[in-house]
């Protein structure tokens, strides 16, 4: 996907709790723009699963003192104790969905009132605990002050650091992909394989719509486009794509720039990848997959005309999972199409194969095991 994650962080606000009659303070960070817990009790080793279970349920946040390690083996049991009260399945797929997306907002929101301190430098001053300052500078800047966050947010920037250092394989590029925290990392590989394959009419200019990471900007530029113009609006995801394009030897060929769907001029090739769901984001995590009421796809599809030359081909690479799902149909995409003006010249299909798709455990897996992504060839009519 081309978008990062858009929920505000709520890093001003305070966070308080006790110990024995001393009362402290510290900034509350959530990246999910989840509100501070208004009630902190200080935990360690001796509590049980099911005590933090019931805590949560009543909405009470945890500060962790204890090991961290041990910390992880309990977020774990809990997540347990969360999904075995999953509901009864549903008739029909649009309602799993909701339902899925119900149920994932209950369990962040569980999960994340298990929390642990930061001192002023992004230090985690627990037993057993990693050097994670590197992994928060990246994700957040510069510490400016004692911080709580979730756990759970915590572990999310560790494994993005670990992205970030060892990089995403794109067998299309012939090389690794950096992702930074908060940007969507190229792990589906399928709808990358069909930008390196569809034929180019021209190898002049290239738009690159989101840009996110700036992997189809790079293999835009890898399959000889002679200037390519990247765009994105979020700041994670414009420094991302330009690490990401020096480090590949790309940055004299592709420009990154600000810019809410389109920059100036007009391209021989326009290429986007909006996020795949029509639906509000149920957490933060899942930003990148959703495009409320289909604002990326409206107005990629609205402004594409006026932005591709004379010959100028558009380059929309979408899944049908929103249609398997019920969330939108191929008539109202065919409709968006022609009411832009627009012709679909071809359309090149290919399978996913991430591991969702046998997956039979996963209340959507009739439409993941159907899924088609597809990458729409489109001119002006």
């Amino acid at each position: 996907m081309s978008t990062t994650n858009t929920r505000g962080s709520t890093a001003t606000a305070d966070i308080r709790w006790q110990t024995g009659k001393t009362e402290h303070t510290a900034r509350w960070h959530s990246e999910g723009g989840w509100p501070a817990p208004r009630r902190v009790v200080v935990v360690d080793d001796t509590l049980t699963a099911d005590a933090a279970y019931r805590m949560a349920k009543s909405g009470t946040g945890m500060l962790w003192q204890g090991d961290f390690q041990n910390a992880r083996q309990l977020l774990t049991a809990m997540a347990r104790r969360v999904d075995r009260h999953r509901r009864t399945p549903t008739d029909t797929l649009k309602a799993a969905f909701e339902l899925h997306r119900t149920e994932a907002l209950r369990r962040a929101r569980l999960l994340g009132l298990l929390l642990v301190p930061l001192d002023a430098e992004h230090g985690l001053n627990l037993r057993r605990a990693p050097d994670v300052r590197q992994a928060c500078d990246e994700a957040y800047g510069p510490g400016t002050g004692p911080s709580v966050l979730a756990l759970r947010e915590l572990l999310g920037v560790i494994g993005a650091h670990e992205w970030r250092t060892r990089g995403v394989p794109v067998p299309a590029l012939g090389a690794s992909i950096h992702p930074h925290y908060g940007v969507f990392s190229p792990v589906r590989g399928e709808y990358l394989d069909l930008v390196a394959t569809a034929p180019l009419a021209a190898r002049g200019v290239a738009f690159d719509i989101g840009t996110g990471t700036g992997v189809i900007a790079a293999l835009l530029a890898h399959r000889g486009i002679e200037r390519v113009v990247a765009t994105d609006m979020e700041p994670r995801a414009l420094a991302c794509a330009r690490e990401n394009l020096e480090r590949l030897g790309f940055a004299g060929q592709v420009d990154v720039v600000e810019a809410d769907l389109f920059p100036a001029g007009r391209a021989d090739l326009v290429v986007c990848n909006p996020p795949w769901l029509p639906a509000s984001a149920a957490t933060s995590t899942d930003a990148a997959v959703y495009d409320p009421d289909s604002r990326m796809l409206r107005g990629f599809l609205a402004g594409l005309a006026e932005h591709l030359t004379d010959n100028g081909e558009g380059w929309l690479i979408l899944s049908d999972l929103a249609e398997l799902l019920g969330l939108r149909s191929r008539g109202a995409l065919l409709d968006l199409i022609d009411e832009a003006g627009l012709a679909v010249v071809a359309r090149l299909d290919i399978r996913p194969t991430h591991r969702k798709v046998a997956d039979a455990s996963d209340p959507l897996h009739a439409a993941r095991a159907a899924e088609v992504t597809s990458l729409w060839r489109l001119r002006r009519s």
